[in-house]
């Protein structure tokens, strides 16, 4: 089931084969950065169906310096599906993940990097991302991920 505008949907009804923008995308596109992944971002947004989570939503957020450009932000994303990424269930399976990577010598450095890629992974959605922890969730734990 779909995002309406403005609402956040629960994970278990999600959709498989959507594509996820990862924070580090959407820092550089909102900032005007070139980069493959945003070049692929503005080729692409409106040919793919494109989404995000609750944290990236957070993350992105987070760093806007002031009020207006929060709003207009905000504003922009919500055109896209947006997912609570919350829950006892996908909790357990990122600290499993991250277990797992740690048994085999990788550190993931933030816990949400762990919640993201495993939501990923549960519902067979691909991330565009620019950031290595997801690196080795692609060739360890099979992660897909977008390549521009």
């Amino acid at each position: 089931m779909g995002r309406r505008s403005g609402t956040v949907s629960d994970w278990p009804s999600l959709p498989d084969g959507m594509i996820l923008i990862d924070t580090t995308v959407w820092v550089d596109y909102f900032r005007n950065f070139s980069t493959p992944q945003t070049d692929w971002l503005d080729r692409e947004v409106s040919l793919q169906r494109l989404g995000l989570t609750d944290l990236i939503l957070c993350e992105v957020l987070q760093g806007i310096n002031t009020a207006r450009q929060f709003d207009v932000t905000h504003q922009a994303l919500e055109h896209f599906e947006i997912y609570s990424t919350g829950g006892i269930q996908i909790a357990v399976m990122a600290a499993n993940h991250y277990r797992a990577l740690r048994r085999r010598g990788v550190t993931i450095r933030r816990t949400i990097d762990c919640l993201i890629a495993t939501f990923c992974l549960l519902h067979g959605h691909q991330l565009l991302h620019n950031d290595r922890d997801y690196d080795p969730f692609e060739t360890i734990l099979g992660l897909q991920v977008v390549h521009p």
